[in-house]
């Protein structure tokens, strides 16, 4: 008897853990994810490393890796009355990152990908093998899909960050003030 309560015990335990995290993915999808982008993240991403705020305060100290920040950019609002003062909150990211703000959205308009596809190129100088940091916020899909793109384009070395700003900030670490990387021909 008392053997079956010491099993029954954990067994509820683990139960009620999984009722208390079901919206976390047991496995990661096979496609890219295409909403509810601010949900708990998979643990892996086939193809890239997973790292964490020691990993990458590392690969930032050491200036070993190019940092993308791919946090969305709020659009001032459509329907605010003539003469409103509007401020944008500011976006604080790791210093030296680029951001290349809503590319990380599941289907991406044809001007959105080439944006993604000239950022990266640029900041890794056409070298693939570069390491590249791709984060955003702590449980955000953006930096996985990214991330998950970046691979499917050939880059090698993609370090994805998934408790991005989050785990920085949490760290103790320094952000600056970001602006978004200006598109080619604008």
């Amino acid at each position: 008897m008392r053997a079956a309560a010491a099993f029954a015990l954990p067994a509820a335990l683990a139960l009620a853990a999984s009722a208390i995290c079901d919206d976390r993915p047991a496995d990661e999808p096979a496609a890219y994810r295409q909403e509810n982008y601010r949900a708990p993240t998979p643990g892996s991403l086939r193809g890239a490393r997973v790292i964490w705020t020691t990993d990458a305060q590392a690969l930032w100290r050491a200036g070993s890796a190019a940092f993308v920040d791919v946090m969305p950019h709020a659009p001032r609002p459509a329907n605010l009355p003539a003469g409103t003062l509007w401020r944008e909150k500011p976006r604080m990211n790791i210093p030296g990152s680029i951001w290349l703000p809503d590319t990380g959205y599941g289907e991406l308009a044809a001007v959105t990908e080439g944006y993604l596809r000239a950022g990266l190129e640029q900041l890794t100088g056409g070298d693939r093998a570069k390491v590249l940091v791709i984060y955003c916020l702590r449980d955000c899909w953006m930096s996985w899909n990214v991330a998950k793109r970046a691979i499917s384009w050939g880059y090698s070395n993609v370090a994805w960050y998934p408790d991005g700003t989050d785990g920085w900030q949490d760290a103790g670490l320094p952000l600056s003030e970001a602006v978004p990387a200006p598109q080619q021909g604008r």
